[in-house]
């Protein structure tokens, strides 16, 4: 208690700006265990005189970081596509949540940190309830009988959808500029989504757009959360929370559902449940803590157009001209909003 008290106390003198506390926050990341770690960074941090190499190294990293999460994240819906060549959605769902809950668990109890504090679990409900059942739920749902490709263009908007989240929850006030571009986006993407379905939106639409936004607030709370605990924490925490649910939703589910083993259906579960379920989003929170929520979200524009290859590459399928063009539009759009944010 007193070294969590000292922490802020520390916290407020020597933290001048958002900005540098960001980036002894992301070093706090890698070689704290508990939640005072990621607190007493900043403070520590503040000791020293800034040095720009340093912040340019920091910065670098935060790039790479998110940037490694967006490649992760590109993967998961052709993993979902195969992963549901043997499994029933409510299966995959749960037995991927189940097996990376299983993973952090370990970590946090290897490590032996300490529960998360009470002012922060609201946080993690909300990470929980978006990162963790909302979004894989509702795009595995969406996948039963919709393509990647389509479901990627629709789910392109997301980073747009979390800069509107992020812009809300700190209470900043977009230019005229970031609106007409995020309504640009927006028309672009239910144009799409209304050609491809024959002139109406599909359920797996609405399941797309559901998506959207639970994973939107869910990516905002955690890149909150990110910048005083450690990353991988936020997820990790999120996950074995939601272990009650998942764990006897995974055996209810396994048991009405039949399961059919097979190379790509069991690659598929294992890196939706590792690779984009926990090791992205620890190296994605780690580089929004890094760099900011604006600027990773940068990023991920590049995420519509990874999934449309790799749709191509790992499920054959073939592109409708309508799919990459609006990409492509939705992608400037977007970046015209992040550069009118900043």
């Amino acid at each position: 208690m007193t070294a969590q008290d000292s922490a802020t106390a520390e916290t407020s003198i020597a933290v001048p700006s958002p900005a540098s506390e960001a980036g002894p926050t992301g070093q706090g990341q890698v070689s704290g265990s508990g939640s005072g770690s990621g607190s007493t960074a900043p403070a520590v941090s503040g000791t020293a005189p800034a040095s720009p190499g340093r912040d340019r190294a920091l910065h670098r990293g935060g790039l790479l970081q998110a940037a490694l999460g967006v490649v992760a994240f590109s993967l998961t819906f052709p993993a979902t596509a195969w992963g549901l060549e043997g499994f029933g959605p409510w299966s995959l769902v749960a037995v991927r949540s189940v097996l990376a809950a299983v993973v952090a668990g370990g970590c946090l109890l290897m490590l032996r940190v300490p529960l998360p504090e009470r002012r922060h679990r609201a946080g993690l409900v909300v990470v929980a309830a978006g990162v963790v059942l909302g979004f894989p739920l509702f795009t595995t749902l969406a996948l039963e009988t919709s393509t990647t490709a389509h479901a990627a263009v629709v789910v392109g908007l997301l980073p747009l959808t979390t800069a509107l989240f992020s812009a809300l929850r700190v209470g900043a006030r977009p230019s005229r500029t970031f609106w007409a571009a995020a309504l640009a986006g927006a028309a672009a993407v239910i144009a799409f989504t209304v050609q491809q379905s024959g002139g109406a939106l599909s359920g797996a639409d609405g399941y797309l757009f559901a998506a959207l936004l639970v994973c939107a607030a869910g990516y905002t709370e955690g890149g909150r959360l990110a910048r005083v605990m450690p990353g991988w924490q936020v997820i990790g925490w999120a996950l074995v929370l939601c272990l009650p649910l998942t764990l006897p939703g995974a055996l209810v589910a396994l048991s009405y559902e039949p399961v059919a083993l097979s190379a790509h259906s069991v690659t598929g579960l294992l890196w939706v449940a590792v690779g984009s379920q926990f090791l992205g989003l620890v190296v994605w929170y780690r580089g929004m803590a890094a760099i900011g929520i604006p600027k990773a979200s940068q990023l991920q524009l590049a995420q519509p157009l990874l999934t449309l290859v790799w749709s191509v590459l790992l499920l054959g399928e073939h592109l409708t001209p309508a799919a990459p063009l609006t990409a492509a539009a939705v992608l400037v759009c977007i970046a015209v909003t992040q550069r009118a944010r900043g």
